[in-house]
């Protein structure tokens, strides 16, 4: 794993770092005061001593800021909420730049890497309803993994977008060969049809296990996807199912893990961040 902050951006840090980084005015004293006090977190938070607690609290302070509920007037909590975002644009742009420089046979390794250890893992083994996603060019290749649900006899579910929302369905695969003869959507990735009448896995017996992509990630569990709240969305579904919320794990290079990932209130912890050297 890349140690703590190494090429790390320099958004990639508490929220008052972010604001300042990205020339957004802070104008209230108590709002830099907690500014500084997150900053300080995350500057003694670098070392091996840095713990969930600490993250989840800056996730939280975040969370609250992006609300309104922080210290400060409603415009001072709207400087917050603009530094959210420009927060994660900034950062969404540094790490598209790492998965670019990535080599094609660099991506092979760690895809492979990564399959024997979703195959090991031991969630994977007890799950029977599974839903994984199909690659882009930039995320983790899982037709290995998706191989394997099929040999094991699981059932293997696929994300069925809707264009110009931030709907997402899992909708069952009979088969890994049928992935390919799937029509193409305008990011590359095969999915069913919306006339493709398909099994989705929240309308029976909702999933086991959720394997999902990103654009990055941190070791608390929070990740950063790329805008559309797909799987946000699909996660606050999966709650109100009878079954409850899947185990989640990510897929990552390890160029996608960050020292901090900048958080907003409908961002939902992943369970699990699998990586080279997790």
């Amino acid at each position: 794993m890349d140690p703590p902050g190494h090429g790390e951006p320099e958004t990639n840090g508490a929220a008052g770092t972010w604001a300042a980084a990205l020339g957004i005015p802070m104008r209230s004293l108590a709002l830099r005061a907690r500014a500084r006090q997150l900053a300080g977190k995350q500057a003694s938070g670098r070392g091996r001593g840095a713990g969930r607690r600490a993250a989840n609290s800056r996730g939280l302070m975040l969370r609250m800021e992006s609300r309104g509920e922080g210290p400060g007037p409603a415009g001072e909590s709207s400087d917050m909420a603009a530094a959210l975002r420009a927060a994660k644009q900034a950062l969404r742009a540094e790490l598209k730049r790492r998965l670019r420089a990535l080599s094609e046979a660099e991506k092979q390794r760690q895809s492979r890497l990564l399959s024997r250890k979703v195959i090991g893992h031991s969630k994977y083994q007890e799950s029977q309803r599974i839903a994984i996603f199909l690659s882009m060019q930039d995320e983790i290749e899982t037709e290995e993994i998706i191989k394997d649900i099929f040999q094991r006899g699981k059932e293997c579910f696929i994300p069925q977008y809707k264009p110009r929302s931030s709907h997402m369905d899992m909708v069952k695969l009979t088969s890994a060969e049928e992935i390919s003869s799937l029509p193409l959507t305008s990011w590359n990735i095969h999915q069913p049809c919306d006339n493709d009448v398909r099994e989705e896995a929240l309308s029976g017996g909702g999933l086991d296990l959720i394997l999902m992509p990103g654009l990055g990630f941190d070791k608390s569990g929070n990740r950063l996807g790329r805008g559309k709240g797909y799987y946000d969305t699909y996660l606050e579904r999966c709650m109100h199912h009878p079954k409850g919320k899947p185990y989640t794990i990510a897929l990552a290079y390890k160029e996608q893990i960050c020292d901090s990932v900048p958080v907003a209130e409908n961002d939902i912890q992943i369970d699990e961040i699998l990586y080279e050297d997790s």
